[in-house]
C-alpha cells in the first residue's frame, strides 16, 4: 500500500455516480477504443517514430521531435512513480450498476492517482502552443477529448484526470528551456551536426 491516501471529492462520487447511472456498453465500448490514442506505448511509439523522421529534417524541427520525445518519456515514467507514491481506488471498482452498463475494469485497483494518460494529453495540448492556431485548437481538442474518456470509463475520478492534464503542462512547460534552446555556436566555428 502507498503511503498516501488520496479521497475522491464529493463532486468526483457526484460524476462517477451520473456516469454509471446513464452509460451503456455502446458508449463504453467507444471510450475504450478512443482511449488508446492517450496510451503510453501509442504515444512512445509515435514520437519515437517522429524523432527518427526529424534526423532528416531542419534543426528546429529536429529540437521540436528532441523536445515531444523528452516529454513522452518523463510523462511516460512519472506516473508510475506518483501512483507508486498515492493510493487511490478506481471508481471503477466501487461500481455494480456501472458495470451492468458496460463499464470495464481498467489497471490496477488501487492507481486512479494521478490518470496517466491525462498527464501525456496535458503535455501534449501544451506543446500545441508551439503550433499555428488552427492546429493547436485541433490537438487541443482531441487531449481534452481523449483525457474525458478516462472518465467516462470509470478509470479516473474528474479530479484525478485534471491533477494529470496540469502535471502534463507542467512538465511541458519545464522541459522546453532545455530541449527547445537553440545551441549558440562561437563565431568562427560550425555547429556540430546533431
Amino acid at each position: 500500500m502507498a503511503p498516501v491516501t488520496v479521497r475522491p471529492t464529493r463532486i468526483d462520487i457526484a460524476i462517477a455516480n451520473e456516469i454509471a447511472e446513464h452509460t451503456n456498453p455502446e458508449l463504453e465500448e467507444t471510450a475504450e477504443a478512443l482511449t488508446w490514442g492517450a496510451d503510453e506505448h501509442v504515444l512512445l511509439a509515435v514520437a519515437a517514430a517522429g524523432w527518427l523522421y526529424a534526423r532528416m529534417r531542419p534543426a528546429e524541427e529536429r529540437r521540436a521531435a528532441n523536445h515531444i520525445l523528452a516529454v513522452s518519456l518523463v510523462t511516460a515514467m512519472l506516473p508510475h512513480v506518483l501512483k507508486s507514491a498515492f493510493d487511490q481506488v478506481r471508481p471503477d471498482r466501487l461500481t455494480v450498476r456501472g458495470h451492468r452498463r458496460g463499464v470495464p475494469f481498467s489497471g490496477r485497483a488501487r492507481d486512479a492517482f494521478p490518470s496517466g494518460h491525462a498527464m501525456h494529453m496535458g503535455a501534449l495540448a501544451s506543446a500545441a502552443g508551439l503550433l499555428p492556431p488552427a492546429r493547436r485548437r485541433l490537438v487541443r481538442g482531441i487531449a481534452v477529448g481523449l483525457s474525458l474518456t478516462r472518465i467516462a470509463l470509470l478509470a479516473h475520478w474528474a479530479s484525478d484526470v485534471v491533477a494529470g492534464f496540469t502535471l502534463g503542462i507542467v512538465i511541458e512547460r519545464m522541459l522546453r528551456p532545455w530541449t527547445l534552446a537553440k545551441r549558440s555556436t562561437e563565431p568562427g566555428k560550425r555547429q556540430a551536426r546533431s
